[in-house]
């Protein structure tokens, strides 16, 4: 099988600091693949890198031909004294016919909301329009950044359900970027734990066993993950690699 995205010894510097570190990753059709980490594990540096935002200091990135991707960002803020309305927001920097924006908003769940404007709208209700401006060209990849930042629970929880919902539609693969345990068991295929590279990945249950990740994470958090410390002492097999010392849990993370 052709990958969607396949990374190879992938290096990313975010000013002084390098954000990631000979990082091999990989997401193929239909599948869902959740990163997790801690703050400046370097998340939102891979996605943007994935998405042509960062350019890598060495590392190969390869994409499949004609690959569309749909991207939502962790936050969008808009000028609250300018007047838009949905539609025009998703018709932005180019236009879209009514048809298009029409079909969007249906598979993002938010069919109702074409003439309300941005700035009223809920929480819940903004990310589901980013998630129509992600899928107007029907991606094959759509990425998701932290996308239930500031949300509920269940608002949280209905998102991941329209999520879902749209790979069983769509036939697309889903990259998450997700704190929320829950999610990351009961939604993916596979799951990432990065740390400045990776420390270890492969099914969910693989890597909720691994000591990689339990050195990072704990429970009991009500659904949000915890950072304890970065203490790599173990292997694992299945993916789940020792710490090579590569440079980490240095500075902020662009957006995170």
């Amino acid at each position: 099988m052709t990958h969607l995205i396949e990374i190879s010894d992938l290096c990313v510097r975010q000013g002084n600091v390098l954000a990631l570190s000979h990082v091999d990753f990989h997401i193929d059709k239909g599948e869902i693949v959740t990163v997790v980490g801690p703050n400046g594990s370097g998340k939102s540096t891979l996605m943007k890198t994935i998405i042509g935002a960062l350019k890598p200091v060495s590392g190969r990135i390869s994409r499949a031909v004609g690959l569309r991707i749909g991207y939502v960002p962790q936050v969008l803020h808009i000028d609250p004294t300018l007047p838009m309305t949905v539609a025009r927001f998703l018709g932005l920097p180019k236009r879209v016919s009514h048809a298009a924006a029409k079909a969007a908003l249906h598979k993002a769940g938010a069919h109702d909301l074409a003439d309300r404007q941005m700035t009223r709208l809920s929480g819940g209700q903004f990310q589901r329009v980013l998630l129509a401006r992600a899928l107007l060209d029907n991606p094959d990849l759509l990425i998701l950044d932290e996308a239930t930042q500031g949300l509920d629970q269940p608002g949280s929880a209905a998102f991941y359900r329209q999520i879902e919902e749209v790979r069983a539609e769509l036939g697309c693969a889903v990259l998450m970027v997700s704190h929320e345990l829950h999610v990351v068991m009961a939604a993916s295929d596979r799951v990432v734990c990065l740390n400045g590279h990776v420390c270890c990945h492969g099914t969910p249950d693989i890597v909720a066993s691994a000591p990689e990740y339990r050195a990072l994470f704990g429970s009991g958090t009500g659904g949000a993950l915890a950072l304890y410390r970065h203490d790599h002492d173990h292997s694992h097999e299945g993916g789940c690699d020792h710490d090579h010392g590569h440079p980490h849990d240095h500075g902020n993370e662009a957006a995170q």
